[in-house]
């Protein structure tokens, strides 16, 4: 019990393990319609068909060229955004209030008007991804540096710092962790956006390969694409968004906790 408590693979494994044991003896019962409900062998033989013939692999590279694209327009747009929103009240009064606006919009609601905008191309999808994230990304940064504190601007301009080199050498050092949590913010923002859009839109991706699966009362195959989703979205916080964490909190002193 002591291993298990401080061994984080090993909990991990036996959580997943569990899990799949109950997954599998409810599928043996029949406890719902087998084919509302596949059991873990169905599923596994749907992910082998689907890697073999190259559709999950073909899917996946579509959607994550899509996602990497509208979220790295996000990221440009929306970090200098919001610095400006936070350091002009003019901006703040004008500019502000329409991206808290457009935040309180859920991302799909944009899909609409993109398809009026752009038509049926993946340009539509682009869009709502870009919508989708940008604005959650500035209003935490915008956060960030509203709450940074006071007397690191004091202490610049008590030394003439020029407002370019306050910006550059100041601020942005000083708001890197909110700056980090903006962008990870942003990341589920847009992958949530890009799958919404391509369920509704009909064009090669996870979510079309999804709503494929539902055509075709495919359980299995909804399931494969759900798992790869999440995995997907699982390995870039952990691995990427965790590694960036890591830096920033040894840069920061903060250490391990």
């Amino acid at each position: 019990m002591n291993r298990l408590a401080q061994n984080r693979p090993l909990r991990t494994g036996v959580f997943f393990a569990l899990v799949l044991v109950i997954w599998t003896v409810l599928s043996a019962r029949n406890v719902w319609d087998p084919m509302m409900f596949p059991g873990p062998a169905k599923v596994g033989a749907t992910f082998l068909r689907l890697a073999s013939d190259r559709t999950l692999l073909f899917a996946t590279a579509v959607s994550l060229r899509r996602i990497l694209i509208g979220y790295g327009i996000s990221l440009i747009v929306g970090v200098p955004m919001g610095v400006l929103i936070a350091r002009s009240r003019v901006a703040d009064d004008t500019l502000g209030v329409v991206v808290s606006g457009f935040q309180a919009l859920p991302s799909i609601c944009w899909l609409p008007l993109a398809l009026l905008w752009f038509g049926l191309s993946p340009n539509a999808i682009l869009f709502v991804v870009v919508v989708g994230a940008v604005t959650s990304i500035a209003v935490t940064v915008k956060d960030g540096v509203n709450n940074l504190p006071p007397t690191y601007i004091r202490a610049a301009k008590t030394m003439g710092t020029k407002p370019l080199p306050m910006l550059l050498e100041v601020i942005l050092p000083a708001v890197g962790p909110s700056v980090l949590t903006a962008a990870k913010v942003g990341w589920g923002f847009a992958w949530r956006a890009l799958m919404s859009g391509e369920l509704l839109f009909v064009s090669l991706g996870l979510g079309h390969l999804l709503m494929m699966g539902r055509e075709l009362a495919d359980m299995s195959q909804v399931l494969v694409v759900m798992g790869v989703i999440m995995t997907i979205g699982l390995l870039a916080d952990r691995i990427v968004f965790g590694a960036l964490e890591a830096m920033v909190r040894e840069r920061w002193g903060l250490g391990t906790q």
